[in-house]
């Protein structure tokens, strides 16, 4: 584990930060910074088929999460092993979300868009709402854990967020350089692509990419809505 990451992605399943993020997070990591996943459940639901138990397909899950990391360099992964379906916004989940801002003291986080509407994945929406609030004010204030502050984790101000799945767009990333990066690290999750039947992956996530870039010079983006912490 490296002492401090630059960035820290926040998802609630193994393939989430590829579809959002894996385009950014490459260029991040090809520019020397230092990026940490931490993934909230282990998407031990996510299948169609009967005959695999839940135990088994996070265990496929999370090593397609780590295989896809290393395709973008990503230094860091943490399973926090709660239950796919099942996130809740409760104290103990903001806590463990607190633990490891204070653990790895990231500058940016990166995590889903709690205010999409109407078709969005319930722990998608939970895991931004409660990344929001141990960001401000839980991570930064002393004496939100004092707990924490005697097992030597400090508060941390993070300086700013960035929502995927967003439908109030403030900031395109060019990924034109990256793409394919973002392409390998997304069939990395065979358990999840083989779901979606599509018939060729590529030209799909080009199409999508490349609508995320309109308005730009860039052939294909990633977007995202950032949010500035003053406090």
């Amino acid at each position: 584990m490296t002492d401090t990451s630059d960035i820290m992605v926040i998802s609630a399943h193994p393939d989430d930060s590829e579809f959002g993020s894996a385009g950014s997070v490459a260029k991040w990591t090809q520019d020397g910074r230092h990026v940490v996943y931490v993934v909230c459940t282990s998407g031990d639901k996510g299948t169609s088929k009967p005959d695999i138990t839940p135990k088994q397909l996070a265990k496929i899950r999370e090593k397609e999460q780590r295989d896809a990391a290393a395709v973008l360099g990503v230094s860091d992964v943490v399973f926090l092993g709660y239950p796919d379906q099942e996130l809740e916004d409760t104290p103990y989940f903001r806590k463990a979300i607190v633990r490891q801002i204070r653990t790895y003291k990231p500058e940016t986080i990166v995590t889903s868009d709690p205010y999409r509407r109407y078709i969005w994945h319930r722990d998608h929406r939970i895991v931004g709402q409660v990344t929001l609030d141990a960001v401000y004010p839980y991570a930064r204030d002393l004496l939100a854990y004092p707990d924490l502050i005697d097992a030597g984790l400090m508060p941390h101000k993070v300086k700013k967020i960035l929502f995927f799945g967003t439908e109030d767009v403030n900031l395109r990333i060019d990924i034109t350089e990256t793409f394919h990066l973002k392409l390998a690290a997304l069939r990395c999750h065979e358990s999840q692509i083989t779901q979606l039947d599509i018939p060729d992956l590529e030209k799909w996530l080009w199409q999508r990419c490349q609508k995320m870039a309109e308005g730009t010079d860039f052939e294909v983006a990633e977007a995202f809505h950032q949010v500035e912490i003053f406090r």
